[in-house]
């Protein structure tokens, strides 16, 4: 059983975004036709109104719609299900229910009270999933089963306890991943306002300055009393849907009840095992994904970072040659032959893996080149490395 602390690394990808550095412009926003008309604000302003924002509890109605431009995982079901061909049984581990987030559209209902207690439930029509955190313990419930899996957070109470122990899934947390690294690559002005689930907002608009990228923008709509971010889009410069697009639809800033914070009355509750290697774990990559992001190579060597800011790539020498999509299993060769495109230059030949917002280079001699940047962008890297 996964605990939350994990479960959230398995939240909406947008966390990406974050490798960009940014400056900050001094754009007053203008009321557009139709807008709410609002006091001139400059990016800094509306920047330190997000910093200063002393709001702790809401409740409301996220929409989330993911479009990363990959194909269906429709194909891949036999690979999760049993070999009956039967649907897989309701589950309350997190990581399971919460990476359906990284494609489609979801509704989220969302609750916090404080830095102790949240609540993130995943609507699918009548059915409901929810994770909640109060204080020393932490659910995973799943209405469809009637079950939920209880543990204590070993974190409760540290000064040092590590933020993803948090729950994700507002607009302010992923406002914060892209904010929190301001540098110089980036321009960060006011674009306008809006109005967003019934509320005044400033439209705070992100762009990279360095080409490259494959991020053409981030839109954040900040609420113009009491500067919580209410939606945070990111646009691909493949262009089409955004690639999130997070918003409430509707917002409560009053405290939640109580009871918010409690798995279900009814509820068929079980202890989870202690979980001592997720400590162990911490900062490492998901299984399956140890040779592109956040592990370490072959004879155990940190990724070497190439570029800065927004073009930034890792690099990861895997020490063994690239694994050949025919030796995969029959139900993944299409999935994976569709994500990949075949390469070469100086560096030699490989494989590059594309999404509309990160993409990874794997070469035939085993190593991995990989950031929210264009394939070319990749190439010339691994072409200036060799």
């Amino acid at each position: 059983m996964a605990t939350t602390r994990k479960a959230s690394r398995y939240l909406v990808p947008v966390a990406v975004a974050g490798v960009a550095a940014a400056t900050i412009g001094l754009v007053p926003a203008l009321a557009a036709s139709g807008d709410p008309e609002l006091p001139e604000i400059t990016a800094q302003q509306l920047i330190e109104k997000i910093a200063a924002s002393e709001t702790q509890t809401l409740s409301g109605t996220v929409k989330v719609e993911t479009d990363l431009g990959l194909p269906s995982f429709a194909g891949l079901a036999g690979l999760a299900g049993s070999d009956s061909g039967k649907s897989p049984a309701p589950s309350t581990d997190p990581t399971e229910k919460l990476t359906e987030l990284a494609s489609g559209s979801h509704t989220l209902k969302v609750a916090a009270d404080g830095p102790d207690k949240q609540r993130l439930t995943v609507l699918d029509g009548k059915d409901e999933y929810s994770l909640i955190h109060n204080g020393a313990d932490v659910w995973a419930y799943d209405s469809r089963s009637g079950e939920a899996v209880h543990e204590k957070d070993a974190d409760a109470g540290r000064k040092d306890a590590p933020r993803e122990k948090e729950l994700p899934g507002t607009p302010k947390e992923l406002a914060d991943e892209v904010l929190k690294a301001a540098g110089e690559s980036t321009s960060i002005t006011v674009d306008g306002t809006a109005r967003v689930a019934g509320r005044d907002a400033y439209q705070l608009v992100i762009k990279p300055k360095q080409s490259g990228s494959t991020v053409e923008s981030v839109k954040i709509a900040v609420d113009a009393q009491n500067g919580v971010p209410l939606k945070f889009t990111l646009a691909s410069t493949s262009g089409g849907k955004a690639v999130v697009d997070a918003g409430f639809t509707k917002v409560d800033f009053g405290t939640p009840a109580a009871s918010t914070f409690q798995a279900p009355k009814g509820a068929k509750v079980t202890e989870g095992a202690a979980d001592e290697a997720e400590h162990e774990a911490r900062g490492k990559a998901p299984k399956g994904l140890e040779g592109l992001v956040g592990a370490k190579g072959e004879g155990g060597k940190e990724p070497v970072v190439i570029g800065e800011g927004w073009t930034t790539i890792a690099k990861l020498d895997s020490g063994a040659p690239a694994p050949k999509t025919e030796d995969a299993p029959k139900e993944m060769q299409g999935f994976l032959d569709s994500l990949g495109d075949k390469v070469s230059g100086k560096f030699g030949s490989g494989t590059v893996f594309k999404t509309k917002l990160v993409n990874a280079l794997m070469t035939d001699d085993g190593r991995v080149y990989v950031g929210a940047v264009t394939p070319d962008a990749l190439v010339k890297a691994a072409n200036a490395d060799k």
